[in-house]
């Protein structure tokens, strides 16, 4: 999820760049954790080392987030999820995606995360000093009619950006649950960036811990000054998957078959494509309240 570049060990944020002097002391130490371990090794080791924490301390708040989840969508309400700039493709990762389901919503405004540029017309620049823009977040849900039963779940690693935290301001008084999916490691040291001194972690029902250390980034190269090898985008699709499974298990669970979009990959299979239209179908009438 993507990080403003003001985001420095400058500011209150520690870990993204390394210090020369804490380079030459822990240069030593990190070489010999490694071991000669091949750096992409390295990347592999440490993002399933943090899976694995990601299961043994949030697993009980994704089952919490995906009954909440289950509970709105059975009764005839949606979920929206939202991020900008790189937490964009978490949202993409639940819908539309194979095995996905009707009752989820990409809430992506192609304003804050249409910057594959980097330069130029639609390039970085514009989108991290709109995320930056307070005020931003209510034009975007003015735009819908949100009913009694939906939700939200809001995706931002750093959790400061003022369009993270009044988008879930704004869902929550509009009476609606918000999930937050945060790295609280950087949340919680990071200067809040909205006037209101509140974060994203300051606005939520529920927060998921995506695990990620302050910075995103978890290995240091020896003559690098910053650290690579950003891990949310793998944490952050674990938690999504997880949510949509277990969501749809408590679904069934309340007598609720979810119209599931199928791979449609497989030329020639009539079953696919028949499915796929009962998704479609399925999809269009979930939407019905927004713009009643």
């Amino acid at each position: 999820m993507t990080q403003s570049p003001r985001c420095t060990a400058k500011r209150s944020v520690r870990g993204s760049r390394i210090s020369p002097v804490k380079r030459r002391l822990e240069d030593k130490s990190v070489a010999a954790e490694r071991g000669g371990k091949k750096a992409g090794l390295e990347f592999f080791d440490r993002a399933i080392a943090l899976l694995q924490e990601l299961k043994r301390t949030q697993a009980g708040v994704i089952q919490k987030a995906a009954e909440l989840c289950a509970e709105r969508i059975a009764r005839g309400g949606l979920v929206f999820l939202f991020g900008n700039g790189h937490s964009r493709m978490m949202c993409e990762e639940m819908t539309p995606r194979q095995g996905c389901c009707p009752g989820f919503v990409a809430l992506v405004e192609l304003a804050l995360s249409n910057h594959s540029a980097i330069v130029g017309a639609n390039g970085l620049r514009a989108p991290l000093y709109l995320e930056n823009y307070e005020g931003y977040a209510e034009q975007i849900l003015k735009s819908f009619h949100f009913g009694p039963s939906d939700a939200f779940i809001v995706i931002s690693t750093s959790g400061i950006r003022p369009v993270v935290v009044e988008m879930a301001m704004g869902a929550q008084a509009r009476g609606l649950p918000v999930i937050a999916i945060l790295s609280k490691a950087h949340c919680e040291q990071a200067k809040a960036a909205h006037s209101s001194g509140k974060k994203l972690i300051d606005c939520a029902d529920l927060i998921i811990d995506n695990q990620c250390p302050p910075g995103d980034c978890i290995v240091e190269l020896d003559g690098l000054e910053w650290r690579t090898g950003p891990v949310s985008t793998i944490t952050g699709a674990m938690i999504i998957n997880m949510i949509r499974c277990a969501t749809a298990e408590a679904l069934l669970k309340r007598g609720v078959k979810a119209v599931v979009l199928p791979s449609h990959q497989f030329v020639g299979d009539g079953d696919a494509a028949k499915q796929m239209d009962l998704f479609y179908e399925a999809y269009r009438k979930s939407l019905r309240h927004l713009f009643e």
